[in-house]
């Protein structure tokens, strides 16, 4: 935590979600920032950097980790009502929701149960919201170019029953050149840690798309949205593409050359992007 951010505790029925504000400036939108995995450690704080004048953002760690509730309920409905505890206790109204991968999957889950509770919507490089949201390409996409001795060490760390958290990282570190645009040249990737009930918010996950709770939902959204995608994300641009065709105020901005990433790919163009829909969707 920098000596810009100031740490805060938001009060669920079943524990505490920890997470950090950054900025102060009462003239600026506030933005509350959620971070993918599910079940990853909070990783958001360079982004949060990158908005430095243009928003006072928050980000939290999400349940499942330290030092945020580690147990309790991690389903989908969850980590919504996590969201709304935290919001709450900033006591931001309408704040601008700014979500990444599973973190932008959640938004939408957000912005369908609470409309009266968020504001603008930017949905960056998100799971999709239908079809399983693009997990039948994302696998095969990461293992692009792997070499044998690779794939056998990701097929040995897949077998193993419970892996341990270096385990899990070792095969995220074996992926992780292919979440990048240009797989030779990946940012350095962070320390990450993993959460044990991780394939709990999966399994929620999954119901939800059984349901077809997104697709029923997001054509009832009111809020503007911006939907960022990267052209060369693991994740299929037609997700982003259906993302904005659903929610009805919504635009899609595809990013060239860039993967799941934007702001370690290509520093201020987030904020750019961000600053150029904050400006017209604040004027409206």
């Amino acid at each position: 935590m920098s000596s810009q951010e100031r740490q805060f505790t938001a009060h669920t029925h079943d524990g505490e979600i920890v997470g950090w504000v950054r900025g102060s400036d009462p003239d600026l939108p506030k933005a509350v920032l959620l971070h993918g995995g599910p079940g990853l450690s909070e990783y958001m704080a360079p982004l949060s950097v990158e908005f430095d004048g243009l928003l006072t953002s928050a980000r939290y760690q999400q349940r499942g980790l330290a030092p945020s509730e580690v147990g309790g309920d991690v389903s989908v409905d969850g980590h919504v009502a996590d969201a709304i505890a935290l919001i709450t206790a900033l006591g931001w109204e309408k704040p601008v929701v700014v979500g990444h991968s599973w973190g932008g999957h959640l938004a939408m889950h957000l912005a369908v149960a609470h409309p009266a509770m968020v504001g603008p919507l930017v949905i960056v490089d998100s799971l999709g919201a239908v079809e399983r949201g693009g997990q039948r390409e994302f696998g095969p996409n990461l293992r692009r170019g792997l070499s044998a001795a690779q794939m056998d060490r990701l097929r040995e760390l897949e077998e193993i029953g419970e892996p341990t958290s270096d385990q899990i990282r070792e095969h995220l570190g074996i992926l992780w050149p292919n979440y990048f645009g240009d797989p030779s040249k990946p940012a350095p990737m962070p320390q990450t840690e993993f959460a044990a009930n991780a394939d709990q918010t999966w399994a929620s996950i999954q119901a939800h798309f059984r349901k077809g709770t997104l697709a029923r939902r997001l054509p009832r959204v009111e809020s503007p949205a911006l939907v960022i995608h990267g052209e060369r994300s693991p994740i299929p641009v037609h997700q982003a593409a259906r993302i904005a065709q659903l929610i009805p105020n919504a635009q899609l901005v595809v990013i060239p050359g860039v993967g799941h990433w934007p702001w370690l790919e290509r520093p201020g163009t987030m904020r750019d992007i961000i600053g150029a829909f904050l400006d017209s969707a604040m004027s409206h």
